[in-house]
């Protein structure tokens, strides 16, 4: 339902034109004088405004600067007494969509209430269309996991079921939650993204339901949340497993009626709203730890989709580094940068912690940082800092024919032995970083009859 707001100081004309606009379906907010249409814009979503040009206490001009300024999406129609059409003239320069002269034609009013509408949805089909085209990265890969990761994104995407994210930092979760808002029949509609763990504890509730003036301290407006921002859209919650129980328990009931009341506030909102969550944890240890809600858990994950480490398919990196290389070509001109064979083996044996938000970084310090334009093992060694292969399992055969506790013991002495070598044969900065009490320590050095070297 759009929702169309009138500004006008004439009780009748409001009257008049709330409804009809409500007899065609319209969600009308009223209000009369600017400055309280102003405040109503901070807290609903509005589509088309109908504005008085002569207001008191705040001109109609300059109530339109400030709407087009803050909310340059939102249409404005100008009202006009035969008296001001120069003003209404001046208002069309500033960007109002058009303009009525009073005695109002109700017919004119809904035609261009309509024509405002469908700008609107064009302005936005635009925006969804440079979003695609533009797009920074691409969900890329021809691994199983990835293909996986696709075909899911390809199934779900039209419906409006909730979906549940999975993966390490850096795989690029935002990313696929991103495609499948593309995808969906919201695409037209806001993205809202809200990183949980970003917030502190003490406002994510203010972040994702709004407050109203006075709520706390430093609330000294209302202010509208997340999820009213994000009506008719796709709300993200990033990282939701980083959510305090409290606020969880207020998530719960918002997806499940779709409503909720803003801090400080009493009365109940609704919206509509399509949620994506994404979490770099193992859902099931918080939960199972207490920390993450199982009801909520369940609501969020209809769909699931994890997006693997960039370790677990290091096939895809020719394609990604690629990419990578044209995207962050430093000039049409300059030569395109290739990997030789050997380096490129260095970087799939590479394990990646950072996934691929590093290897994208990776490959544009090396676009800046250097001028060949074939990267060598050698200068791959060096921009990643002389980087450790991951231990594939067929590098563990000094442990083939050792049982499981055999094992153990010889990976923990070497383990200590590497440690203490790091800590100058400190025992107890050894200990912190083992995490173990010195004590602990010295009997692990005892039992494995390793030296210390004074």
């Amino acid at each position: 339902m759009s929702r169309i707001l009138v500004i006008d100081d004439e009780q009748g004309i409001r009257e008049v034109l709330s409804g009809i606009l409500e007899d065609e379906g319209y969600q009308i907010f009223s209000a009369e004088d600017g400055i309280e249409g102003l405040r109503l814009l901070k807290t609903e979503p509005i589509d088309v405004v109908l504005l008085d040009v002569w207001l008191p206490n705040m001109g109609g001009i300059d109530v339109l600067k400030q709407i087009k300024a803050t909310y340059p999406e939102t249409q404005v129609i100008i009202i006009s007494g035969h008296g001001n059409i120069d003003l209404a003239v001046k208002a069309v320069k500033l960007g109002a969509f058009d303009f009525m002269e009073k005695p109002l034609s109700l017919e004119r009013v809904v035609t261009l209430v309509r024509n405002a509408l469908e700008m609107e949805q064009l302005k936005k089909e635009n925006r969804r269309l440079r979003s695609t085209i533009l797009d920074d990265d691409e969900i890329l890969g021809e691994s199983e996991g990835m293909r996986r990761v696709r075909g899911i994104i390809q199934q779900s995407a039209a419906s409006e079921s909730r979906i549940l994210i999975s993966g390490e930092n850096g795989t690029g979760k935002e990313l696929v939650a991103r495609e499948i808002h593309r995808r969906s029949r919201r695409a037209g509609e806001p993205f809202v993204e809200v990183n949980c763990a970003a917030i502190p504890d003490t406002l994510i509730e203010s972040e994702l339901f709004g407050h109203e003036k006075g709520a706390f301290t430093s609330a000294v407006g209302r202010r509208r949340g997340k999820f009213e921002m994000a009506d008719r859209g796709t709300l993200f919650l990033d990282e939701v497993a980083d959510m305090s129980l409290a606020a969880q328990a207020k998530v719960l009931r918002a997806i499940q009626e779709m409503k909720f009341e803003r801090v400080g506030g009493e009365q109940s909102l609704s919206v509509d709203v399509r949620l994506i969550a994404a979490t770099n944890k193992d859902i099931q240890h918080e939960i199972a730890e207490g920390r993450f809600r199982e009801d909520l858990f369940f609501r969020l994950n209809v769909i699931p989709i994890h997006v693997p480490p960039l370790r677990e398919r290091s096939g895809d990196l020719p394609i990604l580094v690629d990419f990578f290389m044209k995207k962050f070509r430093p000039s049409p001109e300059a030569a395109l940068k290739t990997v030789d064979a050997e380096a490129m083996q260095l970087l799939q044996e590479y394990d990646w912690p950072g996934n691929v938000r590093e290897l994208k970084n990776f490959i544009e310090r090396v676009n800046i940082m250097t001028d060949e334009e074939v990267l060598t093992a050698e200068l791959i060694r060096f921009f990643l800092g002389e980087p450790t292969p991951r231990r594939r399992v067929d590098d563990m055969h000094e442990y083939g024919g050792m049982g499981l506790n055999e094992a153990r013991d010889s990976f923990e002495k070497r383990y200590i032995m590497q440690k203490l070598q790091e800590h100058g044969n400190n025992i107890s900065r050894t200990a912190e970083a083992l995490g173990v009490y010195p004590s602990n320590l010295h009997g692990k050095i005892r039992k494995f009859g390793i030296k210390i070297e004074k």
